[in-house]
């Protein structure tokens, strides 16, 4: 499936403050720079957004479920406005707010479409990203975590030219 059709299924729900956000951004863009024609395959999609006002994981799967009704898609909903708490942060602000909390600088670029246009959230810039590394974000100085994510996700495997940045 086409990435435009993907935000347009997501940008349909009509969530507050929303992006495609982690692997969705970061793994497209890391097939580009290493020349792969055929994406590599997600594990999910990740939806995020952001709305104080109605924090249940419940309505999180509501909008997931609506999303499936869509496509046999693998998506991943979550109101970033609960996740400080999972993740034992102080409170998020928005979803730019949010990302700006995970693990790698690189997996915390967004896309949404405005206006019928592409918008990035990219709350450390895209620099790193398109720089072909994997860097840990200062605000999880816990190395575990990071070094747990670089064994799982196999990046290195996957994308060879990828710098590692500790």
């Amino acid at each position: 499936m086409m990435s435009m059709e993907v935000l347009t299924m997501a940008s349909s729900l009509l969530l507050p403050d929303w992006c495609l956000a982690a692997g969705f951004v970061r793994n497209l863009i890391w097939d580009r720079l290493h020349g792969y024609e055929t994406p590599t395959p997600l594990n999910d999609i990740d939806l995020i957004y952001f709305d104080k006002d109605h924090c249940s994981p419940e309505i999180d799967q509501k909008y997931e479920d609506r999303l499936k009704s869509f496509s046999n898609l693998p998506w991943s909903v979550k109101n970033q406005a609960r996740m400080h708490i999972r993740n034992d942060d102080p409170a998020y602000l928005s979803t730019g707010d949010a990302m700006s909390y995970w693990v790698e600088v690189e997996t915390a670029v967004g896309a949404k479409l405005s206006g019928g246009k592409i918008q990035l959230v990219a709350p450390f810039g895209v620099g790193a990203l398109m720089s072909k590394t994997i860097s840990i974000n200062k605000k999880r100085p816990k190395q575990d975590a990071y070094q747990e994510r670089l064994n799982r996700k196999k990046w290195i495997e996957i994308w060879p030219d990828l710098k590692i940045i500790d």
